[in-house]
């Protein structure tokens, strides 16, 4: 039986399941496809030639509801009023950062307002601001975030922000992290890293074979990569990724790193390469359970599946135990 969940009702889901929006990988075909399968697919964010492409890909493909996220501390509110505009998107999830200036616009547009949080403040802020959904990220999840564990993170964000719907985000990657989530509070998971690992994500063959190689010990939370290419992004802000040689190099000497431009030069020139010992290839703790790339419907279809037997196992365990 479909599991049904206030996130389902409010978006007309099959699944509380959504796919994250991971900048530079979840294009349009990978949020179509998770979309037409029953979840809510979201588009990631980029510069506004990506966007323009990837958006007219999902609007073009998509069968039901999809979405957009947009990181809050680099995009401006020209772009969010231009992309809801012209693609109508059922949701916009706003990330690292105030969602305030932005917030009105999507609201305006009749969008379902998603919020990311990774913290208690980042949460009341969201409240503040109508977030229809808030998603409580924790440490264990791929690309960037905060250290707090989804384990706890997703049941104090639920009861702090009751009643609006919560989404747990951060090493899941099968039914059971969506059945574990359902049973803390949250109303579906945000999955990233597993839909990363599918035949619609933008990935090379390499970084795909990496994360089917790769097991949670592989990856790190650090900003070893963001200093390396002279991001902007917030300092508060990690990123969790497979390790490599740059990066064992570099490994807690990141105050080093800062000041030695000429390393940040050869990084640069070995990224204009694409050489495999320096790509990041952003990956969360949930790698373990990949094992292969797989399309994103079969992938969406497993986990629900597996969240409805998880369910069913521990409702007949409770049973058993009366």
């Amino acid at each position: 039986m479909p599991l049904r969940t206030a996130l389902t009702e409010l978006l007309d889901l099959r699944h509380p399941v959504v796919s994250a929006p991971m900048g530079g990988v979840a294009g349009g075909a990978l949020a179509a496809a998770v979309s037409n399968a029953g979840g809510l697919g979201l588009v990631g964010s980029g510069d506004r030639a990506w966007l323009e492409r990837e958006l007219a890909i999902v609007a073009d493909t998509a069968r039901a509801a999809w979405g957009i996220g947009f990181l809050s501390w680099a995009v401006d509110d020209e772009t969010v009023q231009w992309a809801l505009a012209e693609y109508q998107p059922r949701a916009v999830m706003l990330s690292f950062g105030d969602p305030a200036p932005f917030a009105e616009s999507v609201r305006a547009a009749g969008a379902v307002l998603m919020v990311q949080v990774t913290d208690h403040d980042a949460a009341r802020r969201a409240v503040q601001v109508g977030a229809d959904v808030i998603v409580a990220q924790g440490g264990e999840a791929g690309g960037h975030g905060a250290g707090r564990s989804t384990l706890t993170l997703v049941p104090a964000v639920a009861d702090l922000v009751h009643p609006t719907p919560v989404l747990a985000a951060g090493g899941i990657a099968d039914g059971r992290g969506l059945a574990a989530a359902v049973t803390l509070g949250a109303a579906g998971a945000m999955i990233g890293t597993r839909f990363e690992a599918t035949t619609e994500a933008v990935l090379t063959p390499e970084e795909g074979r990496a994360i089917v190689a790769a097991r949670g010990d592989d990856t790190s939370r650090n900003r070893v990569f963001d200093i390396a290419r002279r991001s902007a992004w917030p300092a508060k802000y990690t990123a969790r990724m497979l390790r490599n040689p740059f990066f064992d190099r570099w490994q807690d000497r990141e105050d080093v790193l800062r000041d030695d431009f000429a390393a940040q030069d050869v990084y640069l020139d070995a990224l204009r390469r694409a050489d495999p010992t320096a790509l990041p290839v952003w990956a969360g703790e949930g790698v373990d359970l990949i094992t292969a790339i797989e399309p994103a419907a079969e992938v969406l279809a497993r986990i629900a599946a597996e969240a409805d037997a998880a369910l069913a196992r521990a409702a007949r365990r409770h049973i058993d135990e009366l």
